[in-house]
């Protein structure tokens, strides 16, 4: 595989570590202005963690699964701290990166990804629980994590409610025609010259998120909750 083409984050990664240089990654969208990641984000300190995710840090117990896990800020911080933590990832770059600094990382799809034992904590943070791609798809993401799973087990993850991104200024609001929710998005990564593919990513607004983790098993709650973005905090009950 060349990474160079099909992996442009992965690729970011792994020049990042070796040349320190700051370039950005640029993330176009088909519903709203493009975005950017600046690659130093991606190996941020607890100390440099939004206060979610420091607070997702805590929660943190067991076994632990680190889902979409980039350059592994939150699998190195748990492994630093003596928890026994499995990255998974798509991007070849970012897996070679972490088995080179020795966090234990498989690159596959969370959705295919059938490993021996079961965990105790499933993390999907940065909206990893975004990979459900669409809303009618989000109980198959729970279902997956939840067969991933010890009894008891629990799912942490962020998303945030973009209602408000089809707000007008008179307090109406107009919606994604091309989607069947509002959250539903499709994205394409950037870096320098390395274009990767368009794919499916899903913002959910909490309310839902309750919804189907009732439905999957899960008592569900609410952790933080900050300008439309949350952290809910899963428990298989």
């Amino acid at each position: 595989m060349n990474i160079k083409q099909q992996d442009p984050i992965g690729q970011a990664i792994l020049d990042f570590t070796k040349s320190k240089k700051p370039f950005d990654i640029i993330v176009n969208a088909d519903m709203c202005d493009d975005d950017i990641i600046p690659i130093e984000t991606l190996f941020r300190s607890f100390e440099e963690m939004p206060p979610m995710e420091q607070d997702a840090m805590q929660l943190c117990r067991g076994k632990i699964l680190d889902v979409g896990a980039c350059a592994g800020p939150h699998s190195r911080y748990l492994s630093d701290s003596g928890f026994n933590v499995t990255a998974i990832d798509t991007s070849p770059g970012a897996i070679l990166y972490l088995n080179e600094i020795g966090i234990n990382a498989h690159q596959v799809d969370f959705f295919e990804f059938n490993p021996k034992e079961q965990f105790d904590t499933i993390l999907m943070l940065m909206n990893g629980i975004g990979i459900a791609g669409t809303i009618d798809n989000i109980e198959r993401t729970l279902e997956k994590a939840k067969s991933l799973l010890k009894p008891g087990g629990q799912l942490i993850c962020d998303s945030s409610d973009v209602k408000f991104l089809y707000e007008e200024e008179d307090g109406s609001f107009w919606m994604n025609l091309n989607a069947a929710y509002y959250g539903e998005f499709k994205f394409k990564m950037n870096y320098k010259k390395i274009e990767g593919p368009w794919f499916n990513w899903l913002y959910i607004d909490y309310d839902k998120l309750h919804m189907a983790a009732k439905k999957c098993g899960f008592k569900s709650s609410k952790i933080a909750d900050q300008d439309h973005h949350y952290l809910a905090h899963l428990i298989l009950s």
